[in-house]
């Protein structure tokens, strides 16, 4: 299972910095978001894939092996959260530049001899 994921990270890696290098803006924040995935899932198998909660038995000190490690969960959690905020100011930044703008064309936006 771990080796499918490798591949599929792999890919989402892949992908997103291809699509991040397009001309269009809207193209961008999709690779943004399939990095934001990427490493979400990065951090997720890092963690190790186990079935099994980590709770601890009635009578024991410590939980039975292999348990999952909790940590791993809630860097993702956080991950998540900081990737909707990053896609969401993005989107809101780039809606503006394309108000005023009137393209999504990165090439467009960032010369300096407009005739208006």
């Amino acid at each position: 299972m771990q080796i499918v994921l490798a591949f599929v990270i792999g890919g989402l890696y892949a992908a997103g910095i291809y699509m991040m290098m397009r001309r269009s803006i809207v193209k961008l924040i999709i690779g943004l978001a399939l990095l934001g995935h990427a490493s979400n899932l990065l951090i997720f198998t890092v963690g190790g894939l186990t079935r099994e909660p980590a709770l601890v038995p009635a009578q024991a000190l410590v939980p039975t092996l292999p348990f999952a490690d909790p940590l791993p969960q809630a860097l993702i959690l956080t991950a998540i959260v900081i990737s909707f905020g990053t896609l969401a100011f993005t989107v809101v930044l780039i809606k503006h530049v394309y108000q005023i703008v009137g393209t999504d064309d990165i090439d467009s936006i960032t010369t300096t001899d407009r005739q208006t």
